[in-house]
């Protein structure tokens, strides 16, 4: 069976820059620190899943010193994001993997819900269905699986709207590719979403490194 490389992009979590509408109701340094156990627990779930190489496609680039207060990631690859919209950098993820002879799991950070167990189940759906996803219920998605690559479902979606799910799945099925639907899931964007966030916690920075 092919290797399904998962391929988490995110920004660094750095107070201003990451989880901005959550500054409002924790202030941009609580922000900041919830974005980094996100990210802490979106890695390990992808090493825990093992269903091929682990991507952080990050912004900035992995070079930049905002990228200094996360602890060494053993067994995580790096990569920069590339210009342009969130559909380009998703694109050239996908593009960059199925090249490569991979299936690949496209994810952020934002959805504590896509645990080990989830990415695994999608990672073994890519051998029966061109593609998969896990849509949110504000409408976007949380991973899409692919095994085939087409630049369309990237292109001139309504990033940050309840329609993105919605039109993905639509472009998808167009283009004639099996297409497996998973249950809807939480993202962490808004103030309101903090009660989906799980009951024991996230990783803190020492937990990761230990």
């Amino acid at each position: 069976m092919r290797a399904t490389r998962i391929v988490v992009l995110a920004k660094a979590p750095v107070a201003g820059l990451a989880k901005t509408r959550l500054i409002p109701a924790l202030g941009a340094e609580q922000a900041a620190e919830l974005a980094h156990r996100m990210l802490l627990h979106t890695l390990q779930q992808a090493l825990e899943a093992a269903t091929g190489p682990v991507e952080l496609c990050a912004t900035p680039p992995p070079a930049a010193a905002a990228w200094s207060r996360l602890p060494p990631q053993p067994g995580i690859e790096w990569s920069a994001q590339p210009e342009g919209d969130l559909g380009a950098r998703l694109a050239q993820a996908a593009e960059r993997a199925v090249a490569r002879g991979e299936n690949v799991l496209l994810v952020g950070t934002d959805c504590p819900e896509l645990d080990a167990t989830r990415l695994k189940q999608a990672a073994l759906l890519l051998a029966r269905f061109d593609a998969v996803i896990h849509p949110t219920f504000d409408g976007g998605y949380a991973l899409l699986g692919l095994r085939r690559f087409d630049r369309r479902p990237f292109e001139q979606m309504p990033w940050s709207t309840a329609e993105v799910a919605g039109q993905t799945i639509d472009c998808l099925r167009g283009l004639g590719w099996s297409l497996a639907i998973r249950e809807t899931l939480h993202d962490i964007d808004e103030a309101a979403d903090l009660r989906w966030l799980p009951a024991a916690g996230l990783p803190a920075r020492n937990e990761a490194q230990a």
